[in-house]
């Protein structure tokens, strides 16, 4: 049975490493692989920190995490092993719950997952744009729901 809950301090290693883990999938057709960077080593780190989090627990074990930071869905990130359970999708909805109208996001074009169930959620590509990931060139697109 999946647990969801308000992320605390104990569950900062389990994040950095679901990020870790589901971070190749997102720059997989998005962007060049070499562009990843631990968590830990990357500049958005002190984001991911300011962020109000949210985490997904079987059995204790964080599975799965959300990042919210006003208007901003900054963070959500699940487990590879536990991709296609409906995780994302919960962890969206509590995201979502918190953010209230006006909820946006950012995505990199070709993280066909990561598209679809922002979509599924109410969300709407607003703007395309030329971004940098850890200086690999992207496009990334932000979403909106209204």
């Amino acid at each position: 049975m999946v647990i969801y809950r308000e992320y605390e301090d104990r569950d900062w290693k389990a994040i950095c490493q679901i990020h870790d883990l589901a971070r190749p999938d997102e720059l997989r057709g998005s962007c060049d692989p070499r562009a990843f960077v631990p968590i830990e080593q990357d500049k958005e780190m002190e984001e991911l920190k300011a962020c109000r989090k949210f985490v997904a627990c079987v059995d204790e074990q964080v599975i799965g995490f959300v990042g919210v930071d006003d208007k901003y869905l900054a963070w959500l990130y699940i487990d590879p092993s536990q991709y296609g359970k409906g995780i994302g999708r919960e962890l969206l909805r509590i995201g979502l719950y918190e953010i209230g109208e006006g909820a946006w996001t950012i995505v990199l074009d070709g993280n066909q997952r990561a598209i679809k169930l922002y979509e599924s959620g109410g969300f709407q590509e607003v703007k395309r744009f030329t971004g940098d990931n850890a200086g690999y060139p992207c496009t990334c697109l932000r979403l909106e729901r209204k």
